[in-house]
């Protein structure tokens, strides 16, 4: 039974991207790049006014002056005549510099009057200037390949002249869930049967990832029916399957893999909780059979099948990072090991304070839903003191 860093070393030394496509810059959001780009101009592409103003010769301008307004250039004109001793060009922002001069005053800090502007006070040499290649230099990788795609970047690629982005392709993902104790969303309950959470709540992970989420719905507890749906889950780039790969007699899931062709990795991971976790291959595709509790689920979805999944997708960095914070109270367990601790995070001065979620049963999906974080709590340790630091990833993009 691997540990905790093994199994999920194993996933991630198990996949590789699934290939790349072009895709239009503005939809690109989310998306990994695929190449480098390198910038195919300067940038800025020419000497450029950063305030509306008025260009100047800042030898012009050591002290208090008035200078002859000869001419006017625009956002998007043209600077045509060189502006010559004691004299101002008036300039809006974005507007290229006029030759022979080397400073822009912002219209606040003049007077305009009778065909002349006076200066108040003392210019800078390049003030209120954005100059040619100060950020970017034609040929400079800007963005390198496996970078994930913001606004930022988005922003780069289009002031590059960037309509098309090469992207890895998103995955295709199909989650199924086991059981004959399960029903559909909308179905009334009764006493013995579950509502199906799993198959909407993994499925929105798979999307949170930037993934496509397949619904295979609900396989019911026959040989027949989980060789149906599993074939058809095979078709997809990845395959998650929920319940049923324990070692009960209608736990049907790894004797289908197996005879499906999925060549087991893993069946059990040393961790509390989603010990029951499964990983194979097929034909290059991951497989992943999670707990059936929902909470166990998301948590085993969050150790190893979203690090997957970035990686199928071209990201670099797959891995939540850890980050210190300090316990709010005492927080016991039993050795042999690696538990996952619903916490709720606070920001003090800057500092993350750990409490817990509430009742830390698997059964109380409450506390799934308060917990901003997962507080990792080593294998071989079994008492943590309140004020002790421990290692939590962050869950979702913000806190609360």
């Amino acid at each position: 039974m691997p540990t905790y860093e093994e199994a999920r070393n194993i996933v991630l030394e198990s996949v590789a991207p699934v290939g790349t496509e072009r895709v239009e810059t503005g939809r690109a959001l989310g998306r990994t790049l695929a190449e480098d780009v390198a910038a195919p101009w300067h940038l800025p592409f020419c000497d450029n006014s950063a305030m509306d103003g008025y260009a100047v010769r800042a030898d012009d301008c050591r002290g208090p002056a008035r200078l002859k307004i000869t001419g006017y250039i625009p956002a998007g004109g043209t600077a045509l005549t060189v502006v010559e001793p004691g004299c101002a060009v008036k300039i809006m922002t974005g507007a290229p510099i006029p030759a022979g001069c080397d400073a822009v005053i912002p219209f606040e800090e003049t007077e305009e009057g009778d065909g002349h502007v006076v200066v108040k006070g003392k210019v800078k040499v390049r003030q209120h200037i954005r100059f040619r290649a100060e950020d970017v230099r034609e040929g400079d990788v800007v963005l390198r390949g496996g970078t994930p795609l913001r606004p930022p970047e988005i922003s780069m690629l289009a002031s590059l002249g960037k309509a098309f982005v090469p992207v890895y392709r998103k995955v295709r993902v199909a989650v199924l869930s086991t059981g004959d104790e399960l029903i559909e969303l909308g179905e009334p309950p009764s006493p013995g049967m579950i509502v199906n959470s799993n198959s909407p709540a993994i499925a929105a992970a798979v999307r949170e990832t930037g993934a496509e989420a397949v619904l295979l719905g609900i396989a019911r507890d026959d040989l027949a029916c989980h060789m149906e749906k599993i074939s058809e889950g095979l078709k997809a780039d990845a395959l998650i399957t929920t319940a049923g790969v324990s070692a009960g007699d209608r736990d049907l899931v790894r004797e289908v893999l197996a005879e499906a062709g999925v060549v087991s990795r893993f069946w059990r991971v040393d961790i509390k909780p989603g010990g029951p976790t499964a990983f194979g291959m097929k034909d290059g595709k991951p497989v992943f059979s999670l707990p059936g509790n929902p909470v166990s689920a998301l948590i085993t979805f969050e150790a190893f099948v979203r690090p997957a999944l970035l990686r199928m997708m071209g990201r670099k960095r797959v891995v939540r990072p850890l980050v210190k914070a300090t316990l709010a109270g005492e927080v016991r367990k039993k050795a042999g090991k690696v538990n996952f601790l619903r916490v709720g995070i606070e920001v003090r001065g800057g500092e993350y304070f750990a409490s817990s979620a509430g009742d830390q049963n698997t059964g109380i999906l409450r506390t799934m839903v308060l917990a901003d974080a997962l507080a990792v709590l080593p294998a071989d340790k079994t008492s943590f003191a309140a004020g002790e630091t421990v290692d939590v990833f962050l869950l979702g993009e913000t806190l609360r």
